[in-house]
Order: C-alpha cells, then sequence, then structure tokens
C-alpha cells in the first residue's frame, strides 16, 4: 500500500450544533493559515459517511512530525486521516489514521474548565490564537517562545488558550471583579491538580491603584501568567515586567452586556497597542460585524492606528454565525505598519 499523499482531517466535533457549523466555516481557514497550509493544494470540505472533512493534498511528500505537530494544535480540526479510493479490490473511500499530537503544556481542558458569564468558545479562541500565530513573523517559533497579551481578556480564556499551548500569558481587564475571579482560578486549579504555584501579589498605585497577580506555573520551566486589572488603552504601563507580547487577541464586546461603542473603545486602544506589539508580531481580534461591516473595520483600523490589515486569504474571508442575536462574526488580523 503505497502514500497517496491526499489527507483528511475530521472537522472537530463540538458540544452544540452552533459550534460544529462555526468549526465547519472555520477549519479549512485555519489549516491554510498554518505554515503547513503553504505545502498544500486542493483543500476542500468534504463529506465522508456523514461526517465533515477536511482534504488536502501534500504534493511535496509526507507530514513530517512538525506538520503533525501542527494539525494537534488546530482548534477547528480533529483527528487525521490518510485517504485512499480503494485498495486492491476494496472500494473506498477508507481511511488510515495518522498520529498526530502536541505537547500541551497543561490540559487542553483548562480553558473549557473555567465558565463565566459572556464567556467566547473556547475553541474559537484557540483558533484566533492560530491565526495571529500564523500572521506573525513568529509563525515557526514554538509556542514556549511566545508572549500572548489579552488586553480584553474578560474571564481570561485567551490567557488559559494560551497556558495550554505553552505560551507566557498577560491579560487585562476593567472589571477588577473579573481579574479577581481569574486569579482565584488559576489559585484552586492549580491546588485541585498538584501543579507548583508561586504568586506575586501587588497594588499599582501610580496606576489608579490597579490590582495585579503575576504567576509561575508549574516546577520546571514555569509559564508566566500575569492579571491586571485596568483599562486595555493603558495595557503597556499596567504589564510592566512582562515585556512586549508577540501577539495581541481580543474579543471585542458584542453590545449584548456592555455599552461601550466599538470605536470609542478602539480609538483609545488601538494606537497603544500599534507601540506595545514586538515588532513582526501580530494583532487579531473578534467583532460583532452584523452592525459595524467588516470594510468599515479594516478602515476604521487603518486609519485610527499604523496597522495594516492582513487582506489576503484566508485572512479575508474569516466570517461566520454565532447565534440568531450574533448572525455575523468576523476576525481582523493586522500587523503594525512598517
Amino acid at each position: 500500500m503505497t502514500s497517496t499523499n491526499t489527507f483528511v482531517a475530521q472537522v472537530a466535533p463540538q458540544r452544540s450544533s452552533q459550534y460544529s457549523n462555526l468549526a465547519r466555516d472555520l477549519a479549512a481557514a485555519e489549516l491554510l493559515a498554518s505554515p503547513l497550509g503553504q505545502t498544500l493544494s486542493n483543500v476542500s470540505l468534504e463529506q465522508i459517511a456523514g461526517q465533515d472533512y477536511v482534504r488536502f493534498t501534500k504534493s511535496d511528500g509526507e507530514l513530517t512530525e512538525q506538520h503533525r505537530r501542527q494539525l494537534a494544535s488546530m482548534a477547528m480540526i480533529g483527528n487525521v486521516f490518510e485517504l485512499f479510493d480503494s485498495i486492491d479490490a476494496v472500494q473506498g473511500p477508507l481511511l488510515r489514521p495518522v498520529a498526530v499530537s502536541y505537547p500541551f503544556a497543561i490540559s487542553r481542558d483548562l480553558p473549557s474548565i473555567r465558565r463565566y458569564k459572556g464567556k467566547t468558545s473556547e475553541f474559537f479562541t484557540q483558533f484566533v490564537c492560530n491565526i495571529a500565530k500564523n500572521a506573525s513573523d513568529f509563525r515557526d517559533l514554538d509556542w514556549r517562545e511566545l508572549k500572548l497579551l489579552d488586553p480584553l481578556c474578560g474571564g481570561g480564556t485567551s490567557l488559559f488558550v494560551g497556558l495550554s499551548l505553552g505560551a507566557s500569558v498577560a491579560g487585562v481587564e476593567l472589571e477588577q471583579s473579573d481579574i479577581e475571579s481569574t486569579a482565584t482560578f488559576v489559585m484552586q486549579y492549580c491546588r485541585e491538580n498538584r501543579i507548583s504555584l508561586s504568586k506575586t501579589q501587588e497594588r499599582l498605585r501610580k496606576l489608579g491603584n490597579a490590582h495585579r497577580w503575576t504567576f509561575q506555573i508549574g516546577r520546571n520551566d514555569p509559564l508566566r501568567c500575569m492579571l491586571v486589572s485596568g483599562s486595555g488603552a493603558a495595557a503597556k504601563e499596567l504589564t510592566s515586567g512582562f515585556g512586549q507580547p508577540h501577539l495581541i487577541v481580543a474579543d471585542l464586546p458584542y453590545g449584548i452586556q456592555h455599552n461601550a461603542p466599538l470605536q470609542d473603545l478602539l480609538s483609545g486602544c488601538l494606537p497603544a497597542w500599534a507601540k506595545l506589539l514586538l515588532p513582526g508580531g501580530c494583532m487579531a481580534f473578534s467583532w460583532d460585524s452584523t452592525r459595524f461591516t467588516r470594510e468599515d473595520m479594516v478602515a476604521f483600523v487603518q486609519d485610527t492606528a499604523p496597522f495594516d490589515v492582513v487582506q489576503t486569504p484566508p485572512y479575508d474571508n474569516l466570517a461566520h454565525r454565532v447565534d440568531r442575536v450574533i448572525k455575523r462574526r468576523d476576525v481582523i488580523v493586522a500587523r503594525v505598519r512598517r
């Protein structure tokens, strides 16, 4: 049986039809945006025995260990198989499992365990993190070498996704109660799972008495997690000591539970984020594009701060439906203008 160099990756099964549709809409984009995606051809969605798969051909050879690791780190796909139309007299499609694995630094379940009102899907959050990384100059680096900042972190889903992948993370959130509850969760999780944890707690008197926690998680090569209360526009000052992030990711308020207009929020934040981001880094954020269209958002981002929005495929086609309220959500991926 010779290799066909044709593979299918199962669209990740989700807990609800809402997230199932999300995965189907975004799976091919996540694959194409990865370093592996540059080596693929004939990428398409396909159903096999009633199940959704992304089909692709790797024309330059079999999947390397690095490629298998990239596949295992993706949010929108699951098991991977080599595809055969037939083997001898047995007609297909026939699937042979491909072993893929990723060395998650902390359990992959960490982002799903933390529950709170208004939480964005951890699968989608991981997708945004991957999209940001793969649009940056650091796409080929291990997550362990990266720093990720969410300046509007809410209950911390993006931070827990980053930690599970192996990144150092920092989160800023205006609601102090959210930061306090997230810090409490980190301590409880590590205690219950017998993970070594050291903690530093500060009050930043020169920054409005902002509360800041810095955690070192794990004994050998510990992960760093910084949580601080305050405005996302002041992220640079609030996260002093963390260093310039390689990636900035955020899920903007949807207007359901928040009243701040997006334009007012971003007018204060975008110039500050552009100064904070490490050269070659990338910013990615999602928003409800039902009322604020992609065209308007692209123009607003580029007019407000020295960002260039990535408009090449697949980054120009990341819109998807969330639910009956958020009928269209989109993702902007941008780099600091050089």
